[in-house]
């Protein structure tokens, strides 16, 4: 009864596994990784079609023979416990591959995540839990699509990375700033100088946040507008 709530498995425990069984779980797990790989090609995004059906292909392949060969006579029920371990460890080198820090903004955490549940699909489909796999795979793509709609909709607060230069003889003082950002309803939350004495240019780097969606566009257009500001730059934080 266990065993059917889990998820359907085509061979007993104890039995040699069919020849047909040992190449159908690999091939579920390349489907399940390819829809998952879409949704993320979709999107953009560094890791993609080609990357979620190898890791997931990869991750049953593996499984699917530590089970094989814990059914002959020298094997052992934690052959393939020791195969899990290792994917989830190299899976974690495959993931930090994808995060990337951009200034204060860290982006890829939802792809490293991603590639990570993906392994976990191909374990659970090569130890031969299709059902499980399936609804695991359903809900990877709800999160990754469905959620995303959802989260872009949701009021909440942006921080945003600002950097604001001026020529050296044309500073304006941090009160100035400070009431420009509320005034366009940002508060500020963190704020450094600096002096390049080669450009004698004068910049504040600071991070700013708002609950307004349409403030980093009402802002830049201020800041396009001031003769007296002659770079800067607006970084949203966002995965």
């Amino acid at each position: 009864m266990d065993e059917f709530i889990v998820g359907w498995r085509l061979s007993a425990k104890g039995k040699p596994m069919l020849e047909h069984e040992l190449l159908l779980r690999p091939l579920v797990a390349l489907l399940a990784g390819a829809l998952v790989g879409l949704e993320r090609s979709y999107r953009g995004r560094a890791a993609g079609l080609r990357t979620y059906a190898l890791v997931c292909l990869g991750s049953a392949v593996l499984v699917a023979l530590a089970e094989q060969l814990n059914r002959g006579p020298a094997g052992s029920a934690g052959d393939s416990t020791r195969v899990i371990q290792g994917i989830v460890t190299g899976i974690g080198f495959l993931g930090a591959g994808v995060i990337v820090k951009e200034g204060f903004s860290v982006r890829g955490l939802t792809t490293a995540a991603s590639i990570w549940v993906i392994s976990a699909v191909g374990v659970v489909i090569g130890a031969g839990f299709y059902v499980l796999g399936a609804i695991a795979t359903a809900l990877t793509l709800a999160l990754l699509s469905i959620l995303r709609t959802v989260e872009d909709r949701m009021p909440s607060q942006s921080f945003v990375h600002c950097n604001v230069a001026f020529r050296r003889d044309h500073i304006s003082d941090e009160g100035w700033l400070r009431k420009l950002v509320a005034d366009h309803g940002f508060s500020i939350t963190d704020l450094s100088y600096r002096l390049d004495s080669k450009t004698e240019r004068f910049e504040y780097k600071f991070v700013m946040w708002s609950a307004d969606p349409d403030a980093c566009r009402n802002i830049t257009r201020t800041l396009l507008a001031l003769p007296t500001v002659v770079d800067f730059r607006i970084s949203p934080s966002r995965d």
